[in-house]
């Protein structure tokens, strides 16, 4: 099975307002939280390994039913390091797949191929129309400073919560908390981006509407469908 386990069916590109977060629809948003991975800037492992592993090898890799790739990410995004990354999946997944994990590691800059188009753009708009950009993103504490180094749409936000660092992580309910503290906001005047449904559910049980993204344009065009005054997609 490719991709992290658990996911459940959400829609892209629609306004998720369900449990606790209901009573935040309809509400002004003045903050924006965004993820990184595949939102920000693209995270592609695959790329990493294209030097030494085969394509057949590469995707055994990243199928978590025979490597435990996405589960050792998990652990590591929740504050295990990467060291503590290897040896678990070398106890639980053998010798090949540790291995595979180490250089991935070793090679993590590779993984880093760009800024999602129109992101750049997009949060800069937001920051001229007054709205607080922020972000929220689960991500190995060792690991992190290589992406903050060479992505410099990070360095724009007004300020970052990375989950290795306080050993939360989405989609559980604690990690979106702790970020509204840290910001100085409010669940009800935010709306959260993530690419993966578990996390826009997550961010819902916070109070946080959220958003499930696939497209900067339609993004921008549903922010300004929600009031945000950012100019618009002609």
């Amino acid at each position: 099975m490719k991709g992290w386990p658990g996911e459940p069916d959400m829609e892209h590109d629609v306004l998720v307002a369900q449990g606790p977060a209901a009573a935040a629809d309809g509400k002004p948003i003045s903050n924006v939280i965004f993820d990184f991975g595949n939102v920000l800037i693209y995270w592609d492992p695959s790329v990493v390994l294209l030097p030494r592993y085969s394509q057949e090898t590469i995707d055994q890799f990243l199928d978590n039913d025979i490597s435990g790739f996405y589960d050792a990410n998990d652990r590591m995004d929740g504050g295990a390091s990467p060291d503590e990354g290897v040896a678990w999946m070398r106890e639980h997944y053998g010798d090949k797949w540790a291995d595979i994990l180490r250089y991935y590691l070793d090679n993590f800059e590779d993984s880093l191929t760009g800024v999602v188009p129109g992101a750049r753009v997009l949060v800069n708009d937001l920051k001229a129309a007054g709205i607080g950009v922020w972000g929220l993103s689960n991500w190995e504490k060792e690991l992190f400073p290589i992406a903050l180094k060479h992505c410099e749409i990070l360095q724009r936000l007004d300020g970052r919560l990375v989950s290795g660092y306080v050993h939360m992580r989405k989609p559980h309910k604690d990690i979106y908390e702790k970020a509204l503290e840290e910001f100085g906001i409010r669940a009800e005047s935010s709306v959260f981006i993530d690419d993966k449904a578990m996390n826009i559910a997550g961010a819902n049980e916070a109070g946080i509407r959220g958003i499930r993204f696939s497209d900067a344009r339609k993004l921008r065009e549903l922010l300004i469908e929600q009031g945000i005054d950012i100019p618009a997609v002609q």
